[in-house]
C-alpha cells in the first residue's frame, strides 16, 4: 500500500513539472476576454428580458 502511495506522488509529481503556466499578459487578455463576453450576454439577456416583459404587458391589457 505504502509503494502505490509513493508511485503515485511520484507520477504526480512528474505529471506537474509537464504543465505550462500562463504568463501575467496570457491571462489578463484572458480575464478581459471573459469580462467582454460576460458583459455581452448580460446586455443581450436584460434586451430579450426587457422585450418580453413589454410583450407580455401588452398582451395582459
Amino acid at each position: 500500500m505504502i509503494e502505490k502511495i509513493k508511485n503515485f506522488l511520484k507520477e504526480a509529481k512528474l505529471e506537474l513539472k509537464k504543465v505550462i503556466y500562463p504568463t501575467r499578459e496570457e491571462v489578463i487578455g484572458s480575464t478581459r476576454v471573459v469580462i467582454i463576453a460576460v458583459l455581452a450576454v448580460v446586455i443581450f439577456l436584460g434586451l430579450v428580458d426587457l422585450c418580453l416583459s413589454k410583450l407580455v404587458g401588452l398582451v395582459i391589457k
